[in-house]
């Protein structure tokens, strides 16, 4: 069974105007003030170093939607609610038209004003981003000019731009960037930050802003450019040099990021930058003797003496034909050569250190374990298949599509059906036995193997309604909507026109109908 470890989103990042106040002076003196005053707005989006790799490395989406609440457990999970009480030493919490309950005991805090998103095993809690505000006071004038009714103004930022004050221009499309990545519109975003550095070309943290926004597009090339551009212009940079140690290690270039998160450890020390130094130490060790074939758009990695030369043709063809494939079904085509590793089952566990159960993953990287495997047939092209689908749903949606879409559309792909398991699902729903929907949004890696075989059972089962009912294509614009920054449920609602407990008496009706005695 092939089960990757999707990527999670979250919120890294915050943009603070701040100031001196002035007194009356002359208009030389004025555009001298305003330069270093719009200079520290853009200095107080870079204040962290963690903020900006915390964009890069953790799915590298930056959602920053209506507000939620937070439950933190003592666990080390985290639940993110639509809203939280407390009642009689029981914690009660919603999730769309779900109610759950847990008790106060396992509950370490309760935090407001979070973002609504998927939440998963791997998430880490988002550091803190404190500005540079010290002796300052905060100014909203160009914030209120730039965002209009909760809209980016574009006129009012093409008229600051002609007032001819070059760091008030590159202040004024930061603020129009950051809002639009924080409400589901990264491309535009990286256009307006993009046109920000045209007034400051040598701002690096303009650059290394824009290297996290590249990377959350899945442009890991254009990412690492510019984040080698910001450790050039700021040596001292360790949120800089974090972020190009993973860019190159999405390019393939391990030596290169193994070089560039040790220096970004040696300016800062940083638990996250540690990790994934870890993880590339692993890849690198494991893959040292490894050669790479190319493709139109794929690089295969491989060990020679494990990966015979036609096995190899033949994974490169059928991975060109899944893709052509996705991108009629899906209307997408990423912009970047995807990667995929071939490994023995040893190779495969000591890189990716996977649940034993885990037949192959995609971390954004295709891996998969090959013992025994001389050529591909039906149930190896399936496989390929079931994770390229993946590779695509995590640039699709910014790595916020939630576990049983992202499991039951890669199923569907693959193709496989319901219809084996039918009675047993049917059994399953109809005595109320089935996981609740909102608890199949995080990793399935948590899962015991007979736990991930019933989760994945349900996850095809709703992707399969869901394009029975709309198509393929209903599912294609839920991935849209997501990535465009709606809520799972949001999405859910605005293509099927129903919520999760609709959505789960609907799938319940449908088994019984299809499969009931």
């Amino acid at each position: 069974m092939a089960v990757p470890a999707v990527r999670a989103a979250d919120c890294g990042c915050a943009c603070v105007s701040v100031w001196a106040k002035a007194g009356e002076p002359s208009r030389s003196s004025i555009q001298s003030a305003d330069r270093r005053r719009y200079g520290m707005l853009i200095e107080s989006a870079f204040v962290t170093r963690n903020a900006l790799f915390r964009m890069a490395v953790v799915s590298l989406a930056l959602v920053c939607a209506a507000e939620a609440e937070i439950i933190r457990l003592k666990n080390g999970r985290v639940i993110i609610a639509d809203s939280v009480r407390e009642v009689n030493g029981r914690v009660e919490y919603t999730i769309g038209d779900n109610t759950f309950a847990i008790p106060k005991s396992t509950v370490v805090s309760i935090d407001t004003g979070g973002t609504p998103n998927v939440t998963r095993r791997e998430d880490l809690p988002a550091p803190p981003v404190v500005p540079n505000s010290e002796g300052l006071a905060p100014e909203a004038d160009l914030i209120s000019r730039v965002i209009v009714n909760g809209k980016v103004d574009q006129a009012a930022v093409t008229a600051i731009e002609m007032e001819g004050i070059a760091d008030k221009a590159a202040a004024a499309n930061f603020l129009a960037a950051k809002h639009e990545r924080t409400h589901g519109n990264p491309e535009k975003g990286e256009r307006f930050i993009r046109r920000a550095r045209t007034f400051l070309p040598q701002h690096d943290g303009l650059m290394a802003q824009h290297a996290s926004i590249l990377m959350q597009l899945g442009r890991y090339a254009e990412g690492a450019a510019a984040a080698e551009q910001a450790t050039r212009a700021a040596p001292s940079s360790a949120g800089a040099f974090a972020l190009l140690g993973y860019g190159n290690l999405q390019l393939n270039k391990t030596k290169a990021a193994i070089a560039a998160l040790k220096r970004s450890l040696e300016l800062q020390p940083d638990a996250q930058v540690e990790e994934l130094l870890k993880k590339a130490q692993r890849e690198l060790q494991t893959e040292a003797e490894f050669q790479q074939d190319d493709s139109i758009h794929f690089a295969l990695r491989y060990e020679g003496a494990q990966a015979p030369v036609e096995l190899r043709r033949q994974i490169l063809a059928t991975l060109e034909r899944h893709y052509n494939d996705l991108v009629t079904d899906l209307g997408y085509a990423p912009r970047e050569t995807i990667s995929v590793s071939l490994y023995t089952e040893r190779q495969f566990f000591d890189v990716t250190r996977a649940t034993q159960w885990v037949g192959a993953l995609n971390d954004g990287k295709i891996r998969l374990p090959i013992n025994g495997v001389t050529v591909v047939d039906t149930t190896f092209a399936r496989i390929l298949k079931h994770e390229l689908t993946h590779s695509f749903i995590a640039l699709m949606t910014r790595g916020r599509c939630p576990t049983w879409l992202n499991e039951g559309i890669a199923q569907l792909m693959e193709p496989r059906s319901t219809a084996a398991e039918g009675r047993k699902l049917a059994a399953l729903y109809g005595s109320q036995r089935n996981i609740p929907m909102n608890q199949l949004e995080g990793s399935f890696l948590r899962f015991s193997e007979d736990e991930a075989t019933v989760a994945y059972a349900q996850s095809l089962l709703a992707a399969e309604y869901i394009r029975d009912a709309h198509g393929v294509s209903g599912l294609a614009q839920m991935l849209k909507r997501i990535g465009e920054g709606q809520s799972t449920e949001s999405a859910l609602r605005s293509t099927i026109n129903s919520g999760y407990a609709q959505f789960e008496q609907e799938l319940a009706r449908h088994l019984q109908r299809s499969y009931g005695d």
